[in-house]
């Protein structure tokens, strides 16, 4: 059930250090970027943005000097262009840089680029951030163990994201979730999923505003994805059920379609199918997992004291055998490795 559960006002942030940026070179993530997320602090002026329901957004447009701005929105261009083309310039040549919005809340304070193809309007937007370990770990684990694949670049001083499209967790509860036209089923067996993929890889703070829902069309009902946007609190709580989108007051009514719909042995077979699935991507990227969590094995990521409390009780819960553990990174490989080995001795017993 959901219950109240406090994180952590002020996230730690961790430095991007030369193991962990050898990784992101290594797997195409690291770049040299034009701009920085440093650079676009110098903005002299804001103008508080309000959505189209005329409140307060809790973003704000940052107005540059106009000796800066053609610079700095040549090189956001040029950003663009990478993430987008390769770096292919050609191609975009026709894109302006309408808006560079600033987020005053929460602890990762991003940037937010709007960007408009000149001849039909059409817009799109990416993110610069500051550079956080913890949450490139997050961004990682995402492409690698979720269904869903992610764009991104980083190195020392910026990380550069792309735009997770669907409609926000508590706006699609507001709005959609008890709607006739929407299988009920099918949203309540996604959140199972979805909060067995946030536990596994250790994915806290999914309140609504956190993650979106992505619906594509199918040939006979939609299907339902559930999508992480916020990876600033990945690897860093102390608490398992900190992990875990069901114990958040803000996901209530998504709890309580699950159990208004499934019992506890429809959730179970939800829960280990997603178990199975993580397993099986495991299999598949295993040298590149290992090499990740290897770039950052000297990296904390979180108070001891928060490692100390959720090494032992993820252990509890997944009973595995208790063994100290000084980093995050130690409490995810072995508990990654255990679901991994879970997956192979099941898979034996079967054939």
């Amino acid at each position: 059930m959901p219950s109240s559960l406090h994180i952590s006002r002020k996230k730690e942030t961790y430095p991007v250090r030369q193991p962990f940026l050898e990784y992101l070179a290594k797997y195409g993530r690291a770049i040299d970027m034009p701009i920085s997320y440093n650079d676009l602090k110098r903005f002299d002026n804001t103008i508080t943005l309000y959505d189209k329901h005329k409140n307060d957004s809790l973003w704000v447009t940052a107005l540059y000097p106009q000796y800066e701005t053609q610079t700095l929105f040549d090189g956001l261009k040029k950003i663009y262009s990478i993430l987008k083309s390769g770096g292919d310039q050609s191609v975009h040549e026709h894109l302006n840089i309408e808006r560079v919005d600033y987020c005053t809340f929460g602890n990762s304070n991003p940037f937010r680029i709007k960007i408009v193809n000149n001849y039909n309007d059409v817009y799109d937007y990416f993110y610069i951030k500051k550079p956080d370990a913890s949450r490139i770990l997050g961004l990682e684990l995402e492409h690698i163990l979720s269904p869903s694949r992610i764009n991104y670049f980083s190195n020392q001083d910026t990380i550069v994201e792309e735009h997770i499209a669907g409609i926000p967790g508590d706006m699609f509860m507001a709005n959609y979730l008890l709607k006739p036209d929407h299988d009920q089923k099918r949203i309540a067996k996604e959140f199972v999923k979805f909060n067995e993929r946030c536990l596994v890889r250790l994915l806290g703070d999914m309140r609504a505003y956190n993650f979106v829902f992505d619906i594509t069309p199918d040939f006979e009902e939609a299907q339902y994805r559930i999508r992480p946007i916020d990876f600033d609190q990945q690897s860093y709580e102390g608490r398992k059920n900190l992990y875990l989108p069901q114990f958040f007051k803000e996901n209530k009514p998504l709890v309580t379609l699950v159990q208004a719909l499934f019992n506890k042995e429809v959730i179970k077979q939800y829960q280990s199918e997603e178990r199975t699935l993580i397993a099986t991507r495991i299999k598949a990227s295993e040298k590149q997992l290992r090499d990740l969590l290897a770039s950052l094995k000297d990296e904390p990521l979180a108070p001891l004291d928060k490692i100390t409390q959720l090494n032992k009780e993820i252990s509890d819960f997944f009973e595995i055998p208790f063994t100290s553990a000084t980093t995050m990174t130690e409490i995810l490989r072995k508990l990654l490795q255990t679901i991994s080995d879970r997956y192979e001795k099941t898979k034996k017993l079967t054939l």
